[in-house]
């Protein structure tokens, strides 16, 4: 796999436990610019670490590309998307609209 797509998804992962850190009724909607990583691992056969596993809720030794389905699964039937400052969780502005 190439460094740059694991460089990105350790990212992703790493956002991705920020985010469900967060209680359901607070947090954001997934941010959008998980698109593109799950969208680039999606035939990653490769096994991801051990850590980023469990993280997404996976089982020990998944691909990246089970590991980007939850990314993709994440960001599925959303209508609106954070700006970054109201990640990963709901800024005051949106739970006002």
């Amino acid at each position: 796999m190439h460094p740059a797509l694991t460089f990105q998804f350790e990212r992703a992962v790493n956002e991705y436990a920020q985010w469900q850190a967060v209680p359901a009724e607070d947090r954001s909607d997934a941010p959008a610019w998980w698109w593109s990583t799950a969208i680039d691992a999606i035939d990653e056969k490769a096994a991801m670490p051990v850590e980023w596993c469990a993280i997404l809720g996976v089982a020990a030794e998944s691909t990246y590309a089970e590991g980007a389905g939850v990314l993709r699964k994440a960001l599925a039937r959303q209508t609106r998307l954070p700006w970054p400052d109201s990640f990963p969780g709901k800024s005051k502005a949106t739970e006002a609209t």
